[in-house]
């Protein structure tokens, strides 16, 4: 299936690995012009040879922290109107809510919702004006079925979730659309590191703590990156004018709830 965005522009944020990379390189294999970014330059510089040779595609890494002003200004200056923005970051430490200083708070709200949020009002404007614009946030699970001890993931993304929920009425008629997208146990590096972490406060080792992750998806098996990446690029495509303002859990049919 063509999805009609061939030649569109993308920022890809956090995307030398994990979900960010699955996403990159489901929209190169549309025909979209990626920029990638991420934090370390040598392996976000091997990602774009990666994909370049694996695309056969142009694609432009630009070494920046999404959660800075000077980070968010470098991916703007690669790709000032970008007609698909992925907002993306690394999930924050689990942890108990006791635990948590405002140095915490102020750190996971910057990384989780002020950044995206910046980068939003940045690209909006060119987005209204050629009346099309897919602007996808990779959120998580925690923000419909939060948990204490991720109420840093839960917090900042919920609250991401709400202010753009609201814009999103402002744009739909410029064909300009906002979406989440809620994964939940995606076979990546931050599973790895979510099970190191149940071996720590669980008592248990690693293959009991992926067993146990396992365990909780309904589909009794982890994500493939792929999957996710397939599913944002349909959310970015032509076909998906009329979808917008929506959480979408990719998780093996395991959120518990109707609506």
């Amino acid at each position: 299936m063509d999805l009609g965005i061939t030649g569109r522009r993308a920022i890809v944020c956090a995307s030398s690995k994990g979900l960010g990379r699955a996403c990159a390189e489901a929209l190169l294999a549309e025909g979209v012009r990626v920029v990638i970014n991420g934090r370390d330059a040598e392996r976000l510089a091997r990602t774009a040879e990666e994909l370049r040779v694996s695309y056969r595609a142009e694609v432009i890494a630009v070494v920046a922290d999404v959660t800075t002003s000077a980070g968010r200004s470098a991916l703007l200056a690669a790709c000032p109107e970008p007609d698909i923005l992925i907002n993306n970051n690394a999930g924050p430490d689990p942890g108990p809510f006791s635990a948590l200083d405002e140095d915490d708070w102020l750190e996971a709200l910057s990384a989780n919702m002020v950044a995206p949020l910046q980068l939003v009002r940045a690209v909006m404007p060119a987005m209204i004006a050629r009346k099309f614009g897919r602007i996808v946030n990779i959120t998580s699970a925690m923000v419909t079925t939060p948990r204490t001890n991720m109420a840093l993931s839960s917090g900042p993304r919920a609250g991401l979730t709400a202010a753009l929920k609201g814009l999103s009425f402002e744009l739909a008629p410029h064909n300009v659309t906002i979406n989440n997208l809620l994964p939940e146990r995606f076979d990546t590096d931050r599973q790895l590191q979510m099970a190191h972490v149940a071996m720590e406060t669980q008592h248990i080792d690693f293959e009991e703590a992926r067993r146990r992750q396992v365990a909780a998806i309904a589909a009794k098996r982890m994500g493939r990156p792929e999957e996710f990446g397939a599913t944002c690029a349909f959310v970015c495509s032509a076909f998906s004018g009329y979808l917008s303002g929506q959480n979408i859990h990719l998780d093996g049919g395991t959120y518990p709830a109707l609506v």
